[in-house]
């Protein structure tokens, strides 16, 4: 199964200045709870972002850092070139787990256009940030809506899962 699992704001925002500008607790822990034991995929800023802030990789998942400047390897984390580089790694080295491609911006885009993505999970933000990296519009015309419901927290927001 591959799944997208992103955050955004209503401007689409997910980034500014390679970091994430908010922080919502409940939404943190469902993206662990989500994730674990699975693989997630993520850009090079997206992966410093969280190795800068825990000094490791995401624990209990193992995670490919696309990335064609630098190379980023360590106890459940490496580096691949390119986005099919991580897909062929991941069907390779880890058949059976759960993919997530975790952002940023331009692995959303290719994740999206190569309608591979089998699964959305989606927190819409209900509010503005002045960002630099956006969450790029896709067409929901052939997904299902799966679960929608409405949560407060630091910021509202509505938690959307879409399945192919």
């Amino acid at each position: 199964m591959i799944s997208l699992i992103v955050a955004y704001a209503k401007n689409r925002v997910i980034g500014n200045k390679g970091r994430i500008p908010w922080s919502l607790p409940s939404d943190q822990q469902r993206f662990k709870e989500i994730t674990k034991g699975g693989l997630v995929i993520m850009g090079r800023r997206t992966f410093e972002e969280i190795y800068k802030k825990f000094g490791h990789g995401l624990p209990g998942r193992e995670t490919l850092v696309i990335s064609k400047s630098q190379n980023f390897e360590g106890e459940g984390f490496r580096t691949v070139k390119d986005f099919q580089a991580a897909l062929d790694y991941a069907g390779n080295h880890f058949p059976q787990k759960d993919i997530f491609i975790c952002g940023g911006q331009s692995i959303y885009q290719e994740a999206i256009s190569s309608g591979i993505v089998e699964k959305f999970y989606l927190t819409e933000i209900d509010s503005e940030f002045e960002g630099d990296t956006y969450f790029p519009e896709f067409e929901k015309k052939d997904l299902k809506i799966i679960k929608n419901q409405k949560f407060n927290d630091v910021y509202p927001y509505t938690f959307i899962i879409y399945s192919r």
